[in-house]
């Protein structure tokens, strides 16, 4: 029995006007997830654990039946394993987000923050832009890493697990009061090049202050504005965290696994748990990714690779929801079902293999607050060999009616594996 998660990030929503006060999934045409709803099993489940963020890292560490009160030591050192970078036990990972904030002001603080994707900037774009920082900020304590498109890291060494701001969280507000906190009275430290235990958080909004300076008027960033795109025109830095330790999924579970995604935080979970991470050309983290590239290499690594479980993740739901856009959030959700769902359902029931299918956000992304909330996420299970009669309709209020809730989401796999 092979094994499949779809996971489609941020799919979740709350009623919304425009859509006769529907939710995106209730109003968009989904047929291929409504019938598997229809002949499957159809629940919530609560993803994010009591006390936690409603972060794309807890929330799919649940999903893949990783504890987050156990195995969650911050987003960016799983973002760091998935590009390679060596972390040492005392380093400290950041997310660097390459970030358009606006331009009229006259001061660093009193600018907004625009975009948190910069217009989802290319990864080759975005590697140019973080080179010309590196060159002017990297020294033996902050080191630059290029991530995928907007998402990069930075490596603190011997740094501090410091609380920072989303920036996705504070999209169209005054960055003022968002920036690092603690910072002491001096913005210039005189511990650049020593210890840095008084002054990271110093250290850490000079850098964002300086990149801006930096990026503001690069040729790529001229060029951008020409075409009517956002400036990719600072560093923000969020997300701090310390090496993971996740166990290997295969002892875990006793299944092969696989992981095809597009953003670096999901292959970090991968690369952390032992399980094989598929690249997919063209795949790119927005709305506009290979997903029949995506529905292949989920089909071919379980009839040809010998793989028995493989976890296909979408961030398009999710972006356009940070967005605020329900046209885009719709589309998101129907090619999700039509080019994802669909395919890879017909294509393993064409190759004779019997298998569980389980579908789900990881967290909702309202479009009514362009950011993360906690609620129960609807999900799909359905069994290939054991097709059910319902009159159910893939949604998350139909997901409520049936009664059917998992409480604790790292257990939701524990459903899928039949445990």
């Amino acid at each position: 029995m092979k094994s499949v998660i779809i996971l489609g990030d941020g799919m979740a929503d709350r009623p919304i006007p425009e859509l006769e006060n529907k939710t995106p999934l209730e109003y968009a045409k989904t047929p291929y997830m409504d019938s598997l709803a229809q002949k499957g099993e159809l629940g919530l489940v609560h993803t994010i654990p009591e006390g936690m963020k409603p972060g794309s890292d807890t929330a799919n560490l649940s999903v893949i039946g990783y504890d987050p009160k156990k195995y969650y030591s911050g987003r960016s050192p799983l973002e760091a394993l998935s590009i390679g970078v060596p972390m040492k036990d005392t380093d400290v990972a950041l997310r660097c987000n390459i970030v358009t904030l606006s331009e009229e002001e006259d001061s660093y603080e009193k600018r907004h923050m625009i975009d948190h994707s910069s217009d989802e900037i290319s990864t080759e774009d975005a590697a140019i832009l973080l080179e010309a920082v590196k060159k002017e900020l990297e020294n033996d304590i902050f080191k630059f890493y290029v991530g995928t498109s907007y998402r990069h890291c930075l490596i603190w060494d011997k740094g501090e697990v410091v609380e920072l701001s989303q920036p996705h969280d504070i999209l169209g507000q005054c960055i003022e009061q968002y920036v690092p906190t603690n910072f002491g009275a001096k913005e210039n430290s005189d511990n650049a090049n020593g210890d840095n235990s008084n002054d990271g958080y110093a250290l850490l909004y000079d850098m964002m202050k300086k990149s801006y300076d930096i990026l503001v008027n690069h040729p790529i960033n001229v060029e951008r504005r020409a075409k009517g795109l956002n400036p990719a025109n600072s560093c923000w830095f969020w997300g701090a965290g310390t090496k993971p330790a996740l166990s290997s999924f295969e002892e875990k579970t006793g299944k092969k696994a696989a992981m095809i995604s597009a953003v670096d935080l999901l292959k970090g979970i991968a690369v952390g748990a032992s399980m094989q991470v598929i690249e997919v050309e063209g795949a790119n983290g927005g709305l506009h990714t290979n997903y029949e590239g995506k529905a292949q290499a989920a089909i071919d690594t379980l009839t040809k690779d010998g793989n028995d479980f493989v976890y296909v993740h979408l961030e398009g739901p999710d972006e356009m929801g940070h967005q605020g856009s329900v046209e885009r959030k719709l589309q998101a959700i129907e090619w999700l079902d039509e080019r994802i769902v669909k395919p890879i359902a017909e294509g393993l029931k064409a190759a004779g293999e019997e298998f569980r299918m389980l579908i789900l956000p990881d967290h909702p992304t309202p479009i009514c607050i362009r950011t993360h909330s906690s609620e129960p996420v609807p999900y799909v299970l359905y069994d290939s060999t054991t097709e059910l009669q319902n009159t159910w309709c893939y949604n998350e209020k139909e997901a409520e009616s049936s009664g059917n809730y998992v409480a604790e989401g790292h257990t939701i796999i524990d459903k899928l594996f039949e445990k």
